[in-house]
């Protein structure tokens, strides 16, 4: 059970490293249980806080979830519901009250709060919007890829309440943003960072069972996940030279795919000693239509490199996980760098540290891979520590969503909250590991496309319950399944258990009425009242 130790003095302001990655499943730590992936700075820093064991995403793709825990609002409250559109400059964020607080304040990685790397997800359409964005031409272009080549363009003054940004924008071997910029100052070599997202990459070694699993043709100490340790370290060492408190992001772009751990770490594990999924061969039966049809989708046969697959290939899978374990074991050297670094500088009893993912990665499950409209504890439930120096450590079965990071953060640095916020503090969990402080998680998934033009759900709600995950597709299907269980989510009791459908579809009705937007986005606080 964890317990509050000591509180900071006022000019001991706890400062925030906030330590993120792309598309890393809860299970693949471990921390959380698992054997052969090696973590040992994460579940070192497991041990000295609160892990999470039920965290899970509010919406299981980069842009929604993350702009869900910048601003602690649903995607269809603050307007991000698919990565084809960005976040409002005027978002209400954490990081804004923290800087509005005397912070220094810097996102150091990928970013994902504007659609740069993914403003062609979507068809183009020839209509107007339904609102017109208030903003001077260009306002969501920071992230646009192009604009690093020759240069760095001119920051924003204030990037939703980050003061500095160095981004590394894209994923897998492509190297673009700040991080371009950065490895061709260290002597990489430009022709073999702008490396393309097609089977026709430049690699040192890989590529033949799947183009996305390779080595990349430059070395480790130019890659994303240097770049990101890097500049963070670089951030925090000036942030403490100037006695300031800071908030620092660390937000590592992998181990999403294409899945390139470079060099040493490409042989970190042999497929052929990675086991598959025990529901590797899941027949899916009262699954909906689609994600069966999905399953069968060859992964040579994408649309493009991120499109819905199925994991139709033993040998791609194994490939897949022994890559994605040395990607993983990669950041967790890296992430080792920093904590030492902070340790050096005596900020450890003084930081407040949170490991999460975005989202994660079906690796196989019920023969899928990677991610899309796939509502399965693989890409549902996340990776989520929360250390504060303040308190013990210890582990919490409680439901946590990536929702409530923001007004935990605020409520530890004893910073005010602001109108909108709809995740729930987990302080009272990090006192009482044994409390609670919601009874369910909503989940939401939507993407821009009429319904009957896609081959797929197009909006999903979904519910998860201390026992059970229930889930809601506009194609008019549903699924019931319990959680913890060694059906491992194979058999969907919507149809053999009406009142236990019953009682989650009633839940999830009064979830979706909690989460309605009902904010004022500019409050008229201290205005005059008639």
């Amino acid at each position: 059970m964890g317990a509050r130790i000591a509180d900071m003095t006022e000019s001991r302001r706890p400062n925030v490293l906030f330590i993120i990655t792309d598309q890393q499943r809860a299970d693949h730590t471990g921390f959380m249980g698992n054997e052969v992936v090696r973590t040992p700075n994460l579940d070192s820093l497991a041990a000295r806080g609160t892990v999470f064991e039920s965290a899970w995403v509010s919406n299981p793709v980069c842009m929604p979830n993350r702009c869900t825990i910048m601003t602690g609002r649903m995607p269809s409250n603050h307007g991000v519901i698919f990565n084809d559109r960005s976040l409002e400059l005027s978002a209400n964020t954490h990081v804004r009250t923290f800087r509005a607080a005397g912070y220094r304040t810097a996102l150091l990685g990928k970013s994902h709060l504007q659609h740069g790397m993914s403003r062609n997800s979507m068809m183009p359409t020839s209509e107007v919007g339904s609102i017109i964005a208030p903003y001077p031409m260009g306002w969501d272009q920071y992230e646009n890829d192009e604009r690093y080549w020759d240069g760095v363009p001119e920051a924003p003054a204030d990037f939703y309440g980050f003061e500095r940004v160095e981004l590394s924008i894209d994923h897998g071997a492509r190297v673009s943003g700040h991080h371009y910029q950065w490895a061709v100052e260290r002597g990489a070599n430009p022709e073999h960072l702008r490396v393309p997202q097609t089977s026709d990459n430049p690699r040192r070694r890989g590529g033949e069972v799947w183009w996305q699993i390779y080595d990349p043709p430059y070395d480790e100490e130019h890659h994303s996940t240097s770049f990101v340790a890097d500049r963070t370290i670089d951030f925090i060492e000036e942030a403490s030279a100037e006695g300031s408190p800071w908030v620092a992001w660390a937000s590592f772009p992998d181990p999403h795919h294409p899945f390139t751990p470079p060099g040493q770490w490409f042989d970190r594990h042999d497929p052929a000693d990675i086991e598959l999924p025990a529901t590797f061969d899941d027949a899916m039966e009262g699954a909906p239509e689609y994600l069966r049809a999905f399953q069968s989708r060859s992964v040579h046969k994408m649309r493009n490199w991120v499109a819905m697959t199925g994991a139709t290939s033993a040998e791609v899978t194994k490939n897949a996980i022994a890559a994605n374990y040395g990607s993983i074991e990669m950041i967790d050297d890296r992430v080792g760098q920093i904590l030492t670094t902070i340790e050096h500088l005596g900020q450890t009893d003084d930081t407040i540290v949170v490991f999460t993912s975005d989202h994660g990665d079906m690796m196989g499950d019920h023969g899928l891979l990677l991610k899309g409209f796939m509502h399965y504890r693989g890409t549902l439930q996340v990776p989520m520590v929360i250390v504060d120096p303040r308190r013990e450590a210890g582990r919490s079965s409680s439901l946590a969503s990536s929702i409530d990071l923001g007004p935990t953060l605020l409520e530890l640095a004893a910073l005010p909250g602001y109108h909108g916020i709809q995740g729930h503090s987990l302080v009272p969990v990090l006192d009482d590991n044994g409390a609670t402080v919601r009874d369910n998680v909503l989940i939401e998934d939507d993407v821009d496309v009429p319904r009957g033009h896609a081959p797929f759900a197009t909006s999903i709600r979904t519910l998860i319950t201390p026992t059970h995950r229930y889930t809601r597709y506009n194609t008019g299907e549903d699924g019931l399944y319990e959680l913890h269980t060694e059906d491992d989510e194979r058999t969907n009791v919507s149809a053999t258990e009406p009142t236990l459908r019953a009682e989650h579809v009633e839940a999830l009705t009064d979830a979706l009425i909690a989460h309605t937007e009902t904010s004022r986005h500019a409050p008229l606080v201290g205005a005059e009242r008639n």
